[in-house]
This record gives C-alpha cells, structure tokens and sequence, in this order.
C-alpha cells in the first residue's frame, strides 16, 4: 500500500491499515524506526492523576491482602465458586 507525504509531513494511513488496527479519529499513534522499518503502533494515554488514584487503590489491596482483609484465589474458577456460593 502507498501512502503520500503531504503538506505539513501529513500521510494518509489506508483504510486497510486503520480497519485491521481498529483505529478511530483521534486515536494517538507511536511512529518510530527499529531496524530500518517504520512502525506505527496505536497506543493509550492517560492523566497523571487517573495513575495516580490507581496506584492507590492497588495500595489499598495490597494493604488488605497482606492483613486477611482481602481473600486470594488460585485461580480465576476458584473465585467464581467463591461468588457462586453467595
């Protein structure tokens, strides 16, 4: 597939591309070179402060965790069993 270098370093990514992606307007994308191959790869940006609260409630289950507080399962049928039963 051919893309043009436009005006302003624009390209148009061909459809193709973008379908098998699942790419959407607005979707930010990481074009780099590795090895003499460009690559476009979509990627997800998120607020410092979203992070933020995230690590923090990951601090709070591990706090829970480490005091009982919060059980742990082996594997994910053994909590559905677990959720079965209540």
């Amino acid at each position: 597939m051919l893309a043009e270098l436009r005006q302003k370093s624009q390209i148009t990514i061909p459809k193709e591309i973008i379908v098998k992606l699942g790419l959407s307007e607005g979707d930010k994308l990481d074009i780099f070179e590795k090895d003499g191959t460009n690559c476009i790869m979509p990627i997800v940006v998120y607020l410092k402060n979203y992070l933020n609260e995230l690590r923090a409630e990951i601090d709070d289950v591990k706090i829970k965790i480490d005091s009982g507080e919060q059980p742990v399962f082996d594997s994910v049928d053994t909590l559905f069993n677990k959720l079965e039963e209540n």
